[in-house]
């Protein structure tokens, strides 16, 4: 489809489809679908429960499901609801339990990952402990529709709540695999105002809430009366978590790091189906690192960070705070390109680290004897000590593609610290690029067994990455006559990734500071043919991308998007004042979003006879 265009203003203030989707069959026919949005709802609506009453979608709660009140408007109180729905998973149980269905039960589980702002108009952006909810669906067996008629929202205090749900997967075992982004910096956390109020708002004390429990993998498991429970595993590295994936053998992950000066990261469990024990590794690049598509691959090799145990590392968060486990002294930087540390000096002893921590200058040392706290509760930071590449931008959806053993992750720009000579790079990482790439792009990873880590030692997997390429890529351009920073055409800030076996199709949604309306697209890995699928409200995100291959015998792709609305000045100024008033019409004043996916008419699509 075409990106919408002023002349038709409705059209960008909400999801547009105007795509087909064909399926040819090996007997030579076809058929094709015309494709639409459904939303299951708007956050916001009340939506039934399954017990006879109603819940607020998208609805904040503290550790004791209480509801968080906005009451930042007086007269106006009312609970905080969620502008920004994100991961979501599509799931069949094989013997469901729910009552009133029609058809036949599916589940979806859907994660909120923060609201933009209350009601007077602040942000609360990090202030929320984000809400997970399973949807039990009734899919009808003459169309393919999916129906909203319950709505869980999963208990979360076992898990001390949730900080930043992002991208989520669907483990091979049926388990919702969420994210925690963004991690607190445990060492400056006094002053983390953000955290503090987090804090109040979870356990009603700035002071009660730890960092060291944030920046985890939480694992939902759906049960068959439409419930949900939460499982937290600490052993994965405290990271900017975005998105996680399993690959077949059901012990090996990748994992996106959704941060300055990130690294790449991989986990490999000790038993299938289990992720709560293992060794955990980042990856150190050789030189070479390209983000032209037409350069060869990067090989990489693996550092071994540790080996643990989830219950070992919640007890070492429980027990400790940052003075006990490293020692950091932040520097200051001379200029925005220089990364020449000019307050404090080096350490007189000579015992710390200079390395660079979400762009900042820390010199670093670990305490004696804290070696395994500081691998998996202050991951970066030992990542950085132990020689890992850590030098990328915003590393953040990851999926596979199992036939040609590639994996794919996306990096929503490339600037700052991967480029030679910006703010907060370092020749130590091998990752040296000539200039930034704003829109960013989507790196492939070819993946093999037979691997040894940095020491010498066997890594106990066939699915290991053993070297990067870049698949597509974005183009920046001066703003066009619609306000677009990168080329409309092309991807612009990929940040989900679901890849499709069937279809042999990538997908991939924006998160775009580069395109006035951020898209869905699709990439078809044989042809490289990149089709647009679906335009998301202006200001807004792509999110919740999850493509589902046979459900029952029908083909689904699941979307949401985030903060419709979410003007910026230097991107919006050519729309912001035709299309502010269609948003906040279309979605509660610019409060609400979309959790639904992607139909068609007059069925929803299949990809077998």
């Amino acid at each position: 489809m075409a990106a919408p265009t002023l002349a038709n203003a409705a059209e960008m203030a909400t999801t547009t489809v105007g795509s087909t989707f064909k399926v040819s069959f090996d007997n030579g026919s076809s058929t094709e679908y015309k494709l639409a949005y459904q939303p299951f709802f708007l956050t916001g609506d009340m939506v039934a429960d399954g017990k006879g009453g109603k819940i607020l979608a998208g609805g904040y709660v503290d550790i004791n499901n209480h509801p968080i009140v906005d009451a930042s408007v007086a007269g106006k109180e009312r609970q905080f609801f969620s502008d920004s729905p994100d991961g979501t998973s599509l799931i069949s149980l094989p013997n469901p339990t729910v009552t009133g269905i029609k058809g036949k039960a599916v589940f979806a589980v859907v994660q909120f990952e923060y609201t933009t702002r209350n009601q007077k108009g602040d942000s609360t952006y990090g202030t929320l402990p984000s809400p997970i909810a399973v949807l039990t669906l009734d899919q009808d067996q003459t169309t393919g529709k999916l129906s909203l008629v319950k709505y869980h929202n999963v208990d979360m205090s076992s898990a001390h709540g949730l900080w930043i749900t992002c991208g989520a997967s669907l483990s091979p075992w049926g388990t919702h695999l969420s994210s925690e982004e963004y991690e607190p910096d445990a060492y400056s956390i006094a002053t983390n105002t953000m955290f503090q109020a987090y804090s109040t708002n979870v356990f009603g004390s700035a002071t009660a809430a730890n960092p060291y429990h944030y920046g985890h993998l939480p694992e939902v498991t759906v049960n068959p009366d439409g419930t949900g429970s939460v499982k937290k595993h600490y052993c994965l590295g405290r990271i900017s978590h975005e998105l996680i994936q399993v690959m077949p053998d059901n012990r090996t992950a990748i994992m996106g790091d959704d941060y300055t000066n990130g690294g790449f990261f991989m986990f490999v469990a000790d038993k299938e189906k289990d992720l709560s024990a293992g060794t955990l590794y980042v990856a150190k690049y050789d030189a070479g690192y390209s983000i032209d598509p037409a350069a060869a691959a990067t090989k990489m090799t693996w550092i071994n960070l540790g080996h643990a145990t989830s219950a070992e590392i919640e007890a070492l968060a429980n027990a400790h705070v940052a003075t006990d486990i490293v020692d950091v002294v932040y520097a200051v930087q001379n200029g925005s390109n220089d990364a020449t540390p000019l307050t404090p000096a080096t350490p007189v002893d000579g015992t710390y680290t200079l390395m660079y921590c979400d762009g900042k200058a820390n010199w670093v040392r670990v305490k004696t004897g804290m070696e395994k706290a500081a691998a998996f509760l202050e991951t970066h930071r030992y990542a950085n000590l132990k020689g890992g590449s850590m030098a990328f931008t915003k590393m953040e959806g990851t999926t596979v593609n199992i036939k040609d053993k590639v994996a794919y992750s996306a990096l929503q720009n490339i600037q700052d610290s991967m480029v030679s000579g910006g703010k907060g790079w370092t020749a130590a990482t091998n990752i040296a690029l000539p200039k930034k790439l704003s829109a960013g792009g989507v790196m492939a990873h070819n993946l093999a067994g037979g691997q040894k880590d940095s020491d010498g030692n066997s890594i106990n997997s066939d699915w290991v990455p053993t070297q990067t390429r870049a698949l597509i890529v974005g183009e920046d351009i001066t703003a066009d006559a619609l306000g677009n920073l990168s080329n409309p055409d092309k991807i612009g800030n990929p940040d989900n990734l679901k890849f499709s076996e069937k279809m042999r199709t990538l997908f991939i949604g924006e998160d775009s500071s580069s395109h006035v309306n951020n898209f869905l697209w699709a990439y078809n890995i044989d042809t490289k043919k990149l089709s647009r699928l679906m335009s998301i409200p202006a200001g807004g995100e792509s999110t919740g991308l999850h493509a589902v291959d046979e459900i029952n015998g029908w083909t689904y792709i699941m979307s949401n998007f985030q903060h419709a609305g979410d003007w910026s000045a230097s991107l919006h100024a050519k729309v912001q004042a035709t299309l502010d008033p269609l948003v906040r019409a279309n979605y509660k004043d610019r409060f609400a979003a979309a959790v639904g996916y992607l139909t068609a008419d007059p069925i929803q699509p299949k990809l077998s006879k």
